[in-house]
């Protein structure tokens, strides 16, 4: 993360004209006129998105790439390949890509840390050579590790990233999304490692073998009040900073209240002007905290049901009992929605598998499929069920396959050839019968009267 002192006055004003704020995404969210140029809020427990600007789009993430860097450093602590204790010495590789205004640790070649004290140098003050020590003792070299975060990031359903380098130095080619970021932070938020070592206000690493002791506090201002004060949020469990020319001033912040766990990501922002104050604001603390409040207090968990009346019906055949059964919705879905939101303006979409079935129906049975919708988006679906039974009648059911047995091709084919055959031998019959007919036919039989033998005397 660059060390930023002083601004220009021409800087401001460039910054200031660039970070327009942006309409809201979301189907029917509220337009909070954010100070920055990409945010979302995310329901981290259910995976949702809460408030959308711009948060699909590729922007830089700066310093923020180092929770992806924890992220493979704690998954290697899971395996067995590291642990929080195990000494890593720093090696020629740990200020590739650091540029002097990069803050670092100031490592020495040969200087040996825990992997713990390393995590709390990357993710604290954000020493950039402490996350190139902790790339080569997961991967061996800083490059196979880079190619390790793109795997991971593909692994978590980041469509839009591409890092290439380990610390968020400026790259074209290194980008990522808001949404991406906060997936990255979910991941992230699943160690106790991380949840205790980036809601730290201050640390000390105890001294090496090569430098003594080093003290710093957490650049987080929701978290710590040492480089910006007047942020501080009860509720933030911590985040990650990040700062360049180009990203502006970033910041991707978790926070809870009981069961509720929010992930916010401002992008892009920078000082700002509020009415009242007689200073210039920090825009990515002031804004990921108006964000992550606004989740809070207008969002809650809602179960959706269409309750037991029928909602259709399907015909059926084969029975004497009923010629139709009604179908009804099952089930719920559980959604995170705004508190103010009428429930009756969701939108139902009724599918049945066929209009028409044979007995038997067995109630409770599966007949199609409920689309609960609001604005386009889609909450979720409910099986449509059979509400009774419908037995067969055994009678019309063998009436019907005999009448089906005979318009089967195979019997078909049968029945024809057994006709062919019969003709054929009636045929033969006939033809035959003619050639028999009896050797004296056609010759005329003289009678007695007739006889001309010699009369005997």
């Amino acid at each position: 993360m660059k060390k930023y002192r002083f601004l220009s006055l021409f800087l401001l004003f460039t910054l200031l004209l660039s970070l327009t704020p942006a309409s809201a995404a979301v189907s029917g969210q509220e337009d909070l006129n954010l100070f920055c140029t990409h945010a979302v809020l995310l329901d981290a427990n259910h995976g949702e998105v809460l408030y959308d600007m711009k948060a699909y789009e590729k922007a830089y993430p700066a310093s923020i790439t180092k929770v992806m860097t924890a992220l493979l450093v704690l998954e290697a602590i899971e395996y067995g390949q590291l642990s929080l204790n195990t000494p890593v010495a720093a090696g020629e590789t740990r200020m590739q890509g650091v540029t002097p205004t990069y803050t670092n640790a100031g490592l020495k070649q040969g200087e040996v840390l825990t992997v713990e004290e390393l995590l709390y140098c990357a993710l604290l003050p954000s020493y950039a050579d402490a996350c190139n020590v902790l790339a080569v003792a997961v991967d061996g070299s800083i490059e196979d590790f880079v190619d390790h975060m793109n795997r991971k990031a593909a692994e978590l359903g980041c469509q839009n990233t591409h890092f290439t380098n380990t610390i968020g130095l400026q790259n074209e080619n290194h980008y990522s999304t808001a949404y991406d970021l906060a997936l990255i932070l979910k991941a992230a938020l699943e160690y106790d490692t991380f949840r205790t070592m980036i809601k730290t206000a201050q640390h000390t690493v105890p001294a090496t073998n090569m430098s003594k002791e080093r003290f710093f506090y957490n650049t987080n201002a929701l978290i710590s009040n040492m480089y910006y004060s007047g942020y501080v949020y009860d509720k933030c469990i911590g985040g990650k900073t990040g700062t360049t020319d180009e990203a502006g001033r970033c910041l991707a912040a978790a926070a809870e209240d009981g069961d509720e766990l929010l992930i916010s990501v401002v992008l892009g922002s920078g000082p700002m002007e509020v009415p009242g104050d007689t200073e210039l604001r920090q825009g990515q603390f002031r804004e990921s905290k108006r964000l992550l409040e606004y989740g809070f207090s207008n969002f809650h968990r809602v179960t959706i049901t269409r309750g037991d009346a029928p909602v259709e019906t399907v015909k059926v055949t084969m029975s004497r009992q009923a010629d139709e059964v009604n179908v009804k919705p099952q089930g719920s879905i559980t959604k995170t929605l705004p508190k103010d939101m009428d429930l009756d303006d969701i939108e139902t979409d009724i599918r049945l598998f066929a209009k028409e079935v044979e007995a038997p129906v067995e109630a409770g049975e599966v007949m199609g499929v409920m689309t609960l919708s609001y604005n386009g988006e889609v909450y979720g679906k409910l099986d449509l069920v059979a509400v009774t039974s419908v037995e067969r009648s055994e009678l019309l059911y063998k009436k019907q396959q005999f009448f089906e047995f005979f318009q089967t091709t195979g019997v078909k084919i049968i029945i024809a050839a057994a006709a062919v055959v019969f003709v054929l031998v009636a045929l033969r019959l006939l033809v035959f019968r003619k050639r028999r007919r009896p050797v004296g036919a056609g010759r005329r039989v003289q009678g007695r009267g007739n006889y001309q033998g010699t009369r005997r005397r």
